[in-house]
């Protein structure tokens, strides 16, 4: 079942700019390949000038966890990492079923 993540990202003071670029070339570099991965947005938060939202869609938990783990292997988050003020959080949802 088909999942989305929605992401928070706080940039270090003033650097939310850089890391908006980062962000979207790496999901344009690497997200784009990845099984499982539907697509991407990011938001900017009209309240906190250095806080971004990402809200991604996977095919469902098992894809995305398959690519954190790739992920964490490689490095290839490292960079963003280092832009950030404070952890990431990642909220993980789906749609629930109709009711009848």
């Amino acid at each position: 079942m088909a999942i989305t993540v929605i992401v928070e990202l706080q940039a270090k003071p003033g650097g939310r700019d850089e890391l908006e670029r980062l962000l979207e070339s790496t999901v344009v570099n690497e997200g784009s390949s990845q099984p499982g991965f539907l697509g991407s947005r990011r938001y900017e938060v009209l309240d906190e000038p250095d806080m971004l939202i990402e809200i991604a869609d996977w095919e469902s938990a098992e894809a995305r966890q398959a690519h954190l783990e790739e992920a964490a292997a490689s490095g290839a988050y490292a960079p963003l990492i280092e832009l950030l003020a404070a952890p990431l959080r990642a909220t993980v949802i789906r749609q629930l079923p109709a009711l009848e």
